[in-house]
């Protein structure tokens, strides 16, 4: 990773990065590494995260903050080098992969996640019998194995918790899209 940097820095804006479009996590990850580590690239926005691995793959771009559950495969036939991972843990998936933090570059770290929602109206009776069900399945031995196996590492919130992780998910990810001149179309 440090090479990676230092070849960035060594010729300003010569590197570029593909992302799974504009104000995606992809473009946000890059964008906080990019940031944290001091150099400049361009931002090459894809459709979607398939077809930003494909220009990686294609020699056409430099980087890609890609899901695992797209990387995976590549990373495992050799076709694709993990230099780091965003998030604040290695991956589970991936345990000899250091994180952006651990390869040297504070303030680099950026948590993709999904999250479960419903319509804001939903009787609580119904949200506790969906967060039950939700947790009883995520716990499974047979859909742990799953998701394992796609490079997801499961992480089971109550309630209350994803309600502030989401508040504040929204004032971070606010912040980056300003500093990079993300605009809302």
């Amino acid at each position: 990773m440090a090479d990676f940097v230092a070849a960035a820095k060594a010729k300003p804006g010569s590197m570029n990065y593909s992302t799974a479009g504009a104000g995606n996590f992809s473009h946000f990850a890059s964008e906080v590494f990019r940031r944290a580590a001091g150099f400049q690239a361009v931002h090459v926005p894809s459709k979607g995260a398939p077809e930003a691995l494909m220009e990686v793959l294609a020699d056409r771009v430099d980087f890609f903050f890609a899901p695992l559950i797209v990387a995976l495969p590549f990373l495992k036939d050799g076709r694709l080098q993990a230099l780091a991972v965003s998030g604040s843990q290695r991956a589970a998936a991936l345990p000899d992969v250091p994180t952006t933090v651990e390869a040297g570059f504070p303030n680099s770290e950026y948590n993709f996640w999904v999250g479960m929602f419903a319509p804001s109206k939903t009787p609580s009776p119904i949200l506790d019998k969906l967060y039950a069900e939700t947790r009883k399945a995520l716990q499974s031995p047979a859909v742990q194995e799953k998701l394992a196996r796609l490079g997801a590492d499961p992480m089971i919130l109550t309630t209350s918790a994803f309600e502030k992780l989401v508040q504040s998910e929204v004032a971070i990810n606010t912040k980056i899209a300003t500093a990079a001149g993300v605009k809302a179309n």
